[in-house]
């Protein structure tokens, strides 16, 4: 009897391990952020010291993050910009929230490659590190496309 009451309450230990450890990995994947890039290009720069870039970041996680900052080798610096009615203004940082998408794009929110330390042709390749506040960074390779070039994702 003594036997069976060890076998039955291990069994029992087991069953509520076992079960706490799937919704800890539940909970864990549902409150983090997932986020990916898609759809990334810069238009062929029209002047000899600054340039544009767009990008779509997907956040398929059940928790907002935050991109913080943005980075390149061609370039001194990389500012974040808004556009509202017309009128764009510098950002410290764009929200994105759990299970939706931050856009640039032409005429939009918007990346500016400022001080470029060569001149980017249609066909190169430009490196762009992304800064999140709770994720780790990622590095996107952004094609330059022709200076009037209008993707069919509409952005």
């Amino acid at each position: 009897m003594r036997r069976r009451a060890v076998l039955t309450a291990g069994a029992l230990a087991a069953a509520l391990a076992l079960t706490g450890c799937s919704e800890s990995a539940a909970d864990s994947g549902s409150k983090t952020a997932e986020l990916s890039v898609s759809s990334p290009y810069m238009p062929q720069p029209v002047s000899a010291d600054m340039a544009a870039g767009f990008l779509t970041i997907t956040n398929e996680g059940g928790a907002g993050d935050e991109l913080t900052s943005v980075s390149s080798d061609v370039a001194g610096q990389v500012t974040m910009h808004s556009t509202t009615g017309g009128a764009m203004a510098e950002e410290s940082s764009f929200r994105i929230p759990a299970h939706g998408r931050l856009v640039f794009r032409s005429g939009g929110n918007h990346l500016m490659f400022e001080q470029l330390k060569r001149a980017l042709k249609q066909g190169q390749t430009v490196s762009v590190k992304l800064t999140f506040a709770q994720s780790g960074p990622l590095t996107v390779e952004m094609p330059v496309k022709p200076a009037t070039y209008n993707p069919s994702t509409g952005h």
